[in-house]
Protein backbone atom coordinates (compact mmCIF):
# COMPACT_ATOMS: atom_id res chain seq x y z
CA UNK A 1 0.00 0.00 0.00
CA UNK A 2 1.77 3.20 -1.42
CA UNK A 3 2.22 6.14 1.41
CA UNK A 4 -0.68 8.42 1.32
CA UNK A 5 1.76 11.49 3.21
CA UNK A 6 1.64 12.61 6.56
CA UNK A 7 -0.21 15.74 8.63
CA UNK A 8 1.07 17.73 11.08
CA UNK A 9 -1.19 19.03 13.32
CA UNK A 10 -1.41 20.69 16.81
CA UNK A 11 -4.62 20.69 19.17
CA UNK A 12 -5.31 22.21 22.59
CA UNK A 13 -7.93 22.45 24.86
CA UNK A 14 -8.92 25.31 26.94
CA UNK A 15 -11.33 24.27 29.72
CA UNK A 16 -11.99 27.39 31.38
CA UNK A 17 -13.13 28.91 27.85
CA UNK A 18 -14.69 25.53 26.46
CA UNK A 19 -12.37 26.04 23.24
CA UNK A 20 -10.70 23.65 21.17
CA UNK A 21 -7.78 25.10 19.75
CA UNK A 22 -6.78 23.13 15.93
CA UNK A 23 -4.25 23.99 14.02
CA UNK A 24 -3.40 22.68 10.81
CA UNK A 25 0.44 22.82 10.54
CA UNK A 26 1.53 21.28 7.17
CA UNK A 27 1.76 18.14 5.03
CA UNK A 28 4.32 15.75 3.54
CA UNK A 29 4.71 13.27 1.29
CA UNK A 30 1.89 13.63 -0.18
CA UNK A 31 0.93 11.56 -3.51
CA UNK A 32 0.58 13.15 -6.90
CA UNK A 33 -3.33 12.43 -7.76
CA UNK A 34 -3.66 13.81 -11.56
CA UNK A 35 -3.17 11.21 -13.87
CA UNK A 36 -0.63 14.18 -15.42
CA UNK A 37 1.53 13.69 -12.38
CA UNK A 38 1.63 17.18 -11.96
CA UNK A 39 1.86 18.04 -8.35
CA UNK A 40 -1.01 18.75 -6.19
CA UNK A 41 -3.46 21.52 -5.10
CA UNK A 42 -4.19 20.50 -1.53
CA UNK A 43 -6.48 21.74 1.06
CA UNK A 44 -7.68 20.17 4.92
CA UNK A 45 -11.25 19.76 5.57
CA UNK A 46 -11.65 19.63 9.28
CA UNK A 47 -14.72 17.68 10.54
CA UNK A 48 -15.74 17.46 14.39
CA UNK A 49 -17.72 14.71 15.37
CA UNK A 50 -19.64 14.60 18.76
CA UNK A 51 -20.41 10.59 18.38
CA UNK A 52 -21.24 9.85 15.01
CA UNK A 53 -23.06 13.37 14.55
CA UNK A 54 -20.87 15.79 12.59
CA UNK A 55 -21.34 19.38 14.59
CA UNK A 56 -18.63 21.58 12.73
CA UNK A 57 -17.02 21.91 9.50
CA UNK A 58 -14.16 24.18 8.25
CA UNK A 59 -11.37 24.04 5.74
CA UNK A 60 -8.04 25.49 5.12
CA UNK A 61 -6.95 27.77 1.52
CA UNK A 62 -5.92 25.82 -1.21
CA UNK A 63 -1.98 25.76 -1.62
CA UNK A 64 -1.05 25.15 -4.81
CA UNK A 65 1.22 23.02 -6.94
CA UNK A 66 3.15 21.68 -3.72
CA UNK A 67 2.77 18.07 -2.81
CA UNK A 68 4.47 19.29 1.27
CA UNK A 69 2.36 22.20 1.24
CA UNK A 70 2.65 24.76 4.54
CA UNK A 71 -0.96 25.40 5.75
CA UNK A 72 -0.42 27.12 9.24
CA UNK A 73 -4.09 27.59 9.60
CA UNK A 74 -5.90 27.43 13.04
CA UNK A 75 -9.77 26.87 13.50
CA UNK A 76 -11.24 27.20 17.07
CA UNK A 77 -14.51 25.46 17.74
CA UNK A 78 -16.38 25.01 20.93
CA UNK A 79 -16.73 22.11 23.15
CA UNK A 80 -17.71 22.18 26.31
CA UNK A 81 -15.69 19.94 28.78
CA UNK A 82 -18.15 17.01 29.29
CA UNK A 83 -17.75 16.47 25.70
CA UNK A 84 -14.68 16.22 25.42
CA UNK A 85 -14.58 12.30 25.57
CA UNK A 86 -17.43 11.88 22.76
CA UNK A 87 -15.26 14.25 20.24
CA UNK A 88 -13.04 13.62 17.27
CA UNK A 89 -11.55 15.30 14.80
CA UNK A 90 -11.00 14.24 11.43
CA UNK A 91 -9.16 15.54 9.44
CA UNK A 92 -9.46 15.12 5.05
CA UNK A 93 -6.27 15.83 3.01
CA UNK A 94 -7.94 17.10 -0.99
CA UNK A 95 -6.67 17.48 -3.91
CA UNK A 96 -8.10 20.55 -5.28
CA UNK A 97 -9.35 19.95 -9.14
CA UNK A 98 -10.83 22.82 -11.21
CA UNK A 99 -11.92 20.22 -14.18
CA UNK A 100 -12.45 16.89 -12.34
CA UNK A 101 -13.69 16.05 -9.24
CA UNK A 102 -11.75 16.85 -6.11
CA UNK A 103 -9.63 13.65 -4.71
CA UNK A 104 -9.19 12.58 -1.26
CA UNK A 105 -5.53 12.07 -0.75
CA UNK A 106 -6.02 10.63 3.10
CA UNK A 107 -7.29 10.83 6.00
CA UNK A 108 -6.97 11.26 9.69
CA UNK A 109 -9.22 11.29 12.71
CA UNK A 110 -7.76 12.16 16.56
CA UNK A 111 -10.16 11.28 19.23
CA UNK A 112 -10.79 8.24 21.39
CA UNK A 113 -12.88 6.76 18.33
CA UNK A 114 -10.04 6.75 16.53
CA UNK A 115 -8.45 3.63 13.71
CA UNK A 116 -5.28 4.06 14.37
CA UNK A 117 -3.17 4.45 18.09
CA UNK A 118 -1.54 6.88 17.46
CA UNK A 119 -4.98 9.37 17.11
CA UNK A 120 -6.24 8.28 20.21
CA UNK A 121 -3.20 9.17 21.90
CA UNK A 122 -2.71 12.37 20.76
CA UNK A 123 -5.81 12.96 21.69
CA UNK A 124 -5.59 11.39 25.29
CA UNK A 125 -2.38 14.00 25.83
CA UNK A 126 -4.82 17.09 24.66
CA UNK A 127 -7.53 16.00 27.14
CA UNK A 128 -4.85 15.05 29.92
CA UNK A 129 -2.57 18.22 29.04
CA UNK A 130 -5.00 21.45 29.19
CA UNK A 131 -3.65 24.15 27.90
CA UNK A 132 -0.98 23.22 26.34
CA UNK A 133 -0.65 23.03 22.38
CA UNK A 134 0.68 19.23 21.62
CA UNK A 135 1.43 19.09 18.01
CA UNK A 136 2.42 15.61 16.19
CA UNK A 137 2.81 14.14 12.86
CA UNK A 138 0.22 11.62 11.50
CA UNK A 139 0.33 9.36 8.78
CA UNK A 140 -2.73 9.52 6.63
CA UNK A 141 -4.57 6.88 5.89
CA UNK A 142 -7.08 5.59 2.78
CA UNK A 143 -10.50 7.52 3.08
Amino acid sequence: CESRGELLVSLSYQPVTHRLNVVVLKAKHLPTMDITGLSGNPYVKVNVFYGRKRIAKKKTHVKKCTLNPVFNESFIYDVPAELMPDISVEFLVIDFDRTTKNEVVGRLVLGGQSPIPSGVTHWREVCDNPRRQIAKWHNLIEY
